[in-house]
């Protein structure tokens, strides 16, 4: 059974899971819908305004001008795909389904190759295993058209790079570069994984290593925050959309993990407030009403907050044991099974690495520690999460290669409770009473 070990083995398999569920998926579907619905959020409707020569504007199914709400390049890329398969159309969905699918499983090589630089082949099968089966790198892809899987294969592929980098800053570099402009949020791992990168480097490379890696993705995102400028003379490094999704977790309507018909791109109220005061100012606005909130009712924002937390490691889930209990879907009781179970190997993963003074220990645990935080103060839905979902799973990798070795270490006592060696040579089989 070694070729369930191999590489290109499991990436059929991630792909044949995608390719199945997401068949399965629109067979139960109009095509006229998953032309239309799936592309009317921010991504879908800055594609569109990008497609129909309107530039990169209009975020919420109206024209509200030019827009930095998210960073560019998913939105460039689904407006390359209007502009091949038609706008609002079901071969441009099956055209953005299929992309992003292409993503989620190209994600299974770098998972793969990080987990064998960590802890060796066994365990770089075994992570990749997990993420051909993990159930949100199965359903995202189709489910949410946004930068998800994008992002977490940049993820995967940034961790990688950190561990095998051999001095190449343009290469690193840039790939930050491209990172930071699919997923802004990445920017959150991005300090630690520059200086533990610095840190393993000797002499001068210590720190000019990390800086002009910084300075190399810094000008990538260059032109960006030029326009940015240019456009809302006010400096926007990569995106604007923080103050609302602070507000959208934090007032008096919020439940901790849903926007509660808050967001205008569904409210019309809170869209017509962001025409009139236009996207700068509804963001400052909105950041000053959710810091007040968050002071003035610091109670409820730490049950919103644990809420969030709960949310973000069981998948999305507030009561995953209810849940668990009471729904009749076993596909929901496999995400809750799977999500808490990799969120306790992850965690244990980060203890086991640190408890044997592994190398590997500081990156590895970056993206489950860090890039979680912003996420337990604003809104935590599972796509949100996904760009760590790869380095959890090779934690969670870890923990169960732990677990085995420490389980065959106990059948082997058991076997042998006197320790005493067995030798394979032909004298030591021959009984002692046989001498004649």
């Amino acid at each position: 059974m070694t070729w369930l070990k191999k590489l290109p083995v499991i990436t059929l398999i991630a792909l044949t899971l995608r390719l199945y569920s997401l068949t399965n998926y629109i067979d139960h579907k109009p095509h006229q819908a998953l032309g239309a619905i799936p592309f009317l959020f921010e991504p879908g409707n800055i594609a569109f305004s990008i497609a129909t020569g309107h530039g990169f504007a209009s975020p919420f199914r109206t024209e509200t001008g030019p827009t930095a709400w998210m960073t560019p390049i998913y939105p460039e890329i689904l407006a390359g795909i209007f502009k091949v398969f038609g706008k609002y159309t079901y071969e441009a969905f099956l055209a953005a389904a299929l992309l992003n699918i292409l993503f989620s499983t190209l994600t299974t090589i770098p998972i793969y190759l990080t987990a064998k630089k960590i802890k060796g082949p066994a365990a770089a099968a075994t992570a990749a295993w997990l993420w051909a089966i993990f159930p949100q790198a199965i359903v995202l892809p189709y489910e949410a058209l946004w930068d998800a899987s994008m992002g977490a294969l940049l993820a995967a592929t940034i961790l990688w790079a950190t561990l095998e980098i051999k001095r190449s800053w343009p290469a690193y570099g840039l790939l930050w570069g491209v990172a930071l402009l699919t997923t802004a949020s990445l920017a959150s791992a991005m300090p630690f994984l520059l200086v533990y990168a610095g840190l393993a480097a000797s002499g001068r490379e210590r720190w000019k290593f990390p800086a002009l890696t910084a300075i190399t993705a810094l000008l990538i995102c260059l032109p960006w925050t030029i326009r940015n400028y240019q456009t809302f003379q006010t400096l926007v490094p990569l995106r604007t959309v923080f103050g609302l999704s602070l507000w959208l977790g934090n007032n008096e309507k919020a439940d901790g993990t849903s926007t509660s018909n808050q967001h205008p791109i569904s409210n019309q109220k809170e869209r017509n407030l962001y025409i009139e005061q236009g996207e700068i100012a509804y963001n400052q606005n909105k950041e000053k009403e959710a810091l007040h909130y968050i002071a003035a009712n610091p109670a409820h924002t730490v049950v919103l907050t644990t809420r969030r937390f709960k949310a973000i490691w069981t998948g999305g889930s507030v009561h995953p044991l209810n849940e668990f209990r009471n729904t009749n879907s076993n596909w929901t009781r496999w995400v809750l099974f799977f999500n808490i179970t990799a969120a306790l190997l992850g965690a244990a993963g980060i203890i086991i690495l640190f408890k044997t003074n592994d190398p590997y220990a500081i990156p590895a645990a970056v993206f489950p520690i860090i890039y979680a935080l912003p996420y337990y103060i604003t809104l935590a839905p599972p796509r949100y999460r996904h760009p760590l979902d790869p380095a959890l799973l090779i934690l969670a990798a870890v923990s169960l290669q732990a677990i085995w070795q420490n389980e065959s270490k106990r059948f082997r006592k058991r076997s042998n409770p006197q320790g005493v060696k067995i030798s394979s040579s032909k004298k030591s089989r021959t009984p002692a009473t046989g001498n004649k």
